[in-house]
C-alpha cells in the first residue's frame, strides 16, 4: 500500500515562490486542511511560507501533526561566480531540525518565474555538475538525500537536458510527472528506464493540449497553469497508475508528493484547492496499490 507514503505540498493550495503568483494562503489556512484530508506529511513549501528559524519551522508542522518530507529548493548551480553552498547549508539546518530527509533541488536560472530561461554553454554545464557533487556530499554529511528536479523554466527542463544529467552525474532524480511531460520526457518511460535513480516523486496530472502549447512556445507556463493545465490525479492525460506500478515493482520506497500547481486569483470562498486535492486522494485510494 502506498497511502502511508502520500504527502501534500503547499503549491496545491497556490503557495509559490514566484513573485505575483496569485493569492498566497497562510500556513494557518493550508496545514489544517491537509490534516482534515487525512494527509500525515508535507513538503515545506517556498521560502517564507513556514518560519525561517529551524525550530519554529519544525514546531509549526508538529502543531498541525504533519511530518516533514523535505522541500523544493531552487538554486543557481551553473554560474561560476555564485557559490550555492551557503544557501544549501541554511536550508539543511531546517531539514535536519524538522526530520526531513529529501532535498528537492531545482537548477534555477537566476531569473524570476518559469517563463524564460537561458541555454548553458560547456563551462556552465561543468559548473553545474561540480556543484551537484558538492551539494550531494554536503547533504549526505547531514543525513539528507538530494534529488534533482527537472522543472519547466529551469536549466534542466527538456529531454536532452535530463539525459545529460543522467549521463554526466550520479545525482538521484525527483520524478515530477507533470514537469517531465511538459518538458518532453515521457515520465512512464523514464521510470522504466532508470528506476534506480528515482528517490522522490511528485505526482501531477496534466492536460496534454495545454502542455503541448507550452512546449511549442504558444503559451507561457504561468498562463497554462492559470488556465488549469494541472488536473486532479486521474482527470488528466498522464498514466499515474502505470508510473506508480513501475516504481513499486522496482523497489521504490520513497514518498509520493501530490502537486497540482494552481494560481488563486483571490481568497477562496468555498472549498477552493482542497476539492481537487480530495479528488486526487480518492483516485489514489481507488487504485488500491
Amino acid at each position: 500500500m502506498i497511502m502511508n507514503r502520500i504527502a501534500g505540498a503547499p503549491i496545491s493550495w497556490g503557495v509559490c515562490e514566484v513573485p505575483g503568483w496569485g493569492h498566497q494562503l497562510t500556513p494557518e489556512e493550508v496545514l489544517p486542511e491537509m490534516r482534515q484530508l487525512g494527509l500525515v506529511a508535507t513538503e515545506f513549501g517556498p521560502e517564507g511560507f513556514l518560519p525561517a528559524a529551524p525550530e519554529a519551522k519544525a514546531a509549526t508542522l508538529r502543531e498541525h501533526e504533519l511530518s516533514a518530507v523535505g522541500g523544493f529548493v531552487p538554486v543557481v548551480l551553473h554560474d561560476t561566480k555564485h557559490d550555492p553552498l551557503p544557501e544549501i547549508d541554511r536550508e539543511l539546518d531546517g531539514f535536519v531540525t524538522a526530520g526531513a530527509r529529501t532535498l528537492v533541488l531545482a537548477a534555477a536560472t537566476g531569473l524570476n518565474g518559469y517563463d524564460t530561461r537561458p541555454e548553458l554553454d560547456t563551462t556552465a554545464w561543468r559548473t553545474l555538475f561540480a556543484n551537484l557533487s558538492r551539494i550531494t556530499e554536503r547533504a549526505a554529511e547531514r543525513g539528507i538525500s538530494p534529488a534533482l528536479h527537472p522543472h519547466v523554466g529551469t536549466v534542466v527542463e527538456n529531454r536532452e537536458e535530463v539525459e545529460r544529467i543522467l549521463d554526466g552525474s550520479t545525482v538521484p532524480l525527483c520524478l515530477d510527472t507533470g514537469h517531465l511531460l511538459i518538458g518532453g520526457t515521457d515520465p512512464v518511460e523514464l521510470a522504466k528506464a532508470v528506476p534506480e535513480r528515482i528517490t522522490h516523486t511528485h505526482l501531477k496530472d496534466v492536460d496534454v493540449a495545454l502542455a503541448d502549447q507550452v512546449r511549442a512556445g504558444e503559451m507561457t507556463y504561468t498562463s497554462a497553469v492559470r488556465d488549469g493545465m494541472y488536473r486532479p490525479l486521474g482527470a488528466g492525460d498522464i498514466d499515474i497508475a502505470s508510473i506508480i506500478t513501475v516504481l513499486e515493482s522496482n523497489g521504490y520506497h520513497g514518498w509520493y508528493t501530490m502537486e497540482q500547481d494552481t494560481i488563486l486569483p483571490d481568497e477562496p470562498t468555498d472549498d477552493g484547492p482542497t476539492a481537487d486535492v480530495r479528488t486526487s486522494l480518492t483516485f489514489l485510494r481507488d487504485l488500491d496499490l
